[in-house]
């Protein structure tokens, strides 16, 4: 079963101040840029939750 990942969540989905939009903060190849712009990029291999509160959750 493939793991579905969401962009929006990732911790290396980034708002670039230049172009005005949010981008992916890794050095994507050519085939992985094009999945990413077309919106097929399922089970990333890139994908870091953005959730930096998880750890303090954990703990308490």
């Amino acid at each position: 079963m493939k793991e579905v990942t969401n962009c929006e969540s990732c911790a290396n989905f980034v708002y670039d101040d230049e172009d005005e939009c949010y981008v992916c903060d890794m050095n994507l190849d050519e085939d992985d840029m094009v999945r990413f712009l077309t919106g097929t990029f399922d089970n990333c291999p890139y994908y870091q939750l953005g959730d930096e509160y998880l750890i303090v959750r954990h703990q308490m």
